[in-house]
């Protein structure tokens, strides 16, 4: 009877790690993606009116990033091997977006953001279902992180992301390339 309790102890605890970790993973690598777009659009739109608010953006994503570092090294978790990838990716996103306009840049910030809101929230029900004691503190920061995320996807309504030209097709490219990112930096 004590092999059996132990054994199903040590699998809850394999299963509940392995869940951190694509979590961790997954939520650094968009992370990093986030900062990189912010540095490619202001790049493009620095002196522009949406300047000032793409740096604000920019600097909430380096403290997200920062937070998903740690969360990493505190929980012995890799980057993802596609990270480099990503990076250069997001980077040219955040250039091609803000290429077509303050509109292109905030519709950029629309997409992806609505999207990484809906991600954070399916894994706070994740954790929640697994045990919400035990990620207590897990689900504290991944709560901040979608709240500020979501305010950053307002912010690219409030500054006419949504009169971005052919915003609907912009919208579904971007948050299709961002859903595959989320499926690979899940599992490597």
């Amino acid at each position: 009877m004590f092999r059996v309790i132990v054994r199903h102890a040590h699998q809850q605890s394999a299963a509940r790690q392995a869940l951190i970790e694509k979590i961790i993973r997954v939520d650094h690598a968009g992370e990093l993606g986030a900062d990189r777009i912010y540095a490619g659009q202001l790049a493009v739109l620095q002196g522009s009116s949406v300047g000032s608010v793409i740096r604000k953006m920019w600097d909430e994503e380096k403290e997200h990033l920062d937070t998903m570092e740690r969360l990493a090294a505190k929980h012995n978790v890799p980057h993802t091997v596609f990270s480099p990838v990503f990076s250069v990716a997001a980077y040219a996103l955040g250039v091609g977006s803000a290429l077509l306009g303050k509109e292109g840049a905030m519709a950029c910030t629309i997409a992806v953001e609505e999207l990484i809101g809906q991600h954070y929230n399916d894994q706070l029900k994740e954790l929640l279902a697994d045990d919400p004691e035990a990620h207590k503190d897990l689900l504290k920061i991944l709560t901040r992180l979608r709240d500020e995320e979501l305010h950053h996807h307002d912010t690219g309504i409030e500054h006419d992301g949504l009169k971005a030209p052919a915003y609907s097709a912009l919208k579904w490219i971007i948050q299709t390339g961002c859903k595959g990112a989320i499926a690979i930096a899940q599992k490597i």
